[in-house]
């Protein structure tokens, strides 16, 4: 298997803030998940809400009535992705995530649902980056915040994850997102493009691959491949 920021922001992340547990609301009542903090949900709204990011305000969740069913399932399945090497930043992307668990959490949901998984694919973008000691984090952590918004608000935005630079100044952030066509629509606003220019004075490197991530029949396999294959 091969395998939203002041970049070509992911959509088509980064911030200093840590990553918050993912979880999943449902017009502010409480399920078996946490819900997020019931002031950052607007009351009036009969959706229901994913945490997919490290941002937990309305701007920034999930609306699970906009999705099919596969989509839904894998969102939900992805609450759980988390880097599994201290070498992420740098090591290969599908042995940098615990993704035979997310995989193995779709394929329990799918079973619990009743529902028949049929082959289905997704996008996903990954940028690896290297920052001078000079950048400031809060500068990034901004740019980030406002681009993964507007992404969010374009729709099909699945997950967004980041890690911190390490001692290089080197990071990974990785999103994944319904369709290739999702990503595009979500990049061309107004703070992707203003993260796209901030890219060339805030890092001193960085590079973006494109994904496909394909879950087969009844999920019996899977696979993360150049998204061209």
């Amino acid at each position: 298997m091969a395998t939203t920021l002041p970049a070509p922001s992911l959509s088509e992340g980064i911030s200093q803030t840590k990553a918050s547990p993912f979880q999943l609301s449902e017009s502010i009542t409480t399920t078996s998940h946490v819900v997020a903090p019931a002031e950052q949900v607007t009351r009036k709204t009969k959706k229901e809400f994913l945490v997919v990011s490290p941002y937990l305000e309305e701007a920034h969740l999930l609306d699970l009535s906009t999705l099919d069913t596969s989509n839904q399932l894998l969102a939900k399945a992805l609450v759980d992705l988390k880097f599994i090497r201290d070498d992420h930043r740098t090591a290969p992307y599908v042995d940098s995530f615990n993704w035979p668990e997310v995989i193995d959490s779709v394929r329990k949901l799918a079973q619990a649902s009743d529902f028949k998984w049929k082959t289905t694919d997704f996008y996903i973008v990954v940028f690896r980056s290297r920052i001078p000691p000079t950048t400031v984090y809060a500068d990034l952590g901004l740019l980030d915040k406002a681009a993964h918004a507007e992404a969010t608000e374009s729709g099909g935005f699945l997950k967004y994850i980041f890690s911190c630079p390490d001692a290089d100044g080197r990071n990974l952030a990785t999103c994944v997102w319904r369709s290739k066509h999702d990503a595009a629509i979500g990049s061309v606003g107004p703070h992707h493009r203003k993260a796209a220019q901030a890219t060339r004075l805030l890092y001193t490197e960085w590079a973006i691959e494109r994904l496909r991530l394909v879950i087969h029949d009844d999920v019996k396999s899977w696979e993360i491949v150049d998204w061209s294959a």
